[in-house]
């Protein structure tokens, strides 16, 4: 499996107040699954960033593009590959 990083920055406010239940049962799912390594939200209000376990890149953009904020138009997402530093943490 490889990390994907998704930011998820916001584009409307009142869809993402609306669908934050949904989004959050749609993550808490994949993670039971073994599809999401960590997720949480900017504190600044501009939107989040979920860390996805996928087998490539498609796999990650249509995990991504079904979370209910994207699917809904409340966030847009942007999805990259992450190669997470593993030698920082075993310091």
């Amino acid at each position: 499996m490889n990390y994907y990083a998704v930011r998820l920055p916001v584009l409307d406010e009142e869809k993402s107040k609306v669908h934050r239940e949904e989004h959050l049962s749609y993550l808490q799912n994949l993670a039971e699954k073994g599809n999401i390594f960590t997720y949480g939200r900017f504190t600044d209000g501009t939107g989040g960033l979920v860390i996805y376990k996928a087998a490539n890149l498609e796999e990650a953009t249509s995990l991504a593009k079904k979370d209910p904020y994207v699917a809904t138009g409340a966030r847009d997402c942007v999805v990259n590959e992450w190669a997470m530093n593993t030698e920082v943490l075993s310091k």
